[in-house]
């Protein structure tokens, strides 16, 4: 895989021109003071980093279930990811 780096300022002047090298398969850093802090990456390698964080989570997940490890309800978790949300806003 090709990598190319850029600032942000580069970056938003020429969006357009690092989204095709994104198709093309380069991927780019994007900087600010010389510190990366993005990057425009192809889809398939962004899609592949997803199933595979998925693929963790859910291989954890069964190594807590097969130790005997706690579980929650679908209720239970909903009302702790929305009491979460709650105190984000207050």
């Amino acid at each position: 895989m090709t990598e190319s780096a850029v600032t942000i300022r580069e970056a938003r002047a020429h969006l357009a021109d690092h989204i095709n090298r994104a198709e093309h398969g380069t991927t780019t850093v994007i900087t600010r003071n010389g510190t990366p802090v993005a990057a425009l990456v192809p889809i398939a390698d962004f899609e592949a980093l997803e199933a595979a964080t998925d693929e963790m989570l859910a291989r954890e997940a069964e190594a807590v279930l097969a130790e005997g490890g706690p579980t929650v309800t679908m209720a239970e978790l909903l009302a702790d990811l929305f009491a979460e949300h709650g105190e984000d806003t207050a």
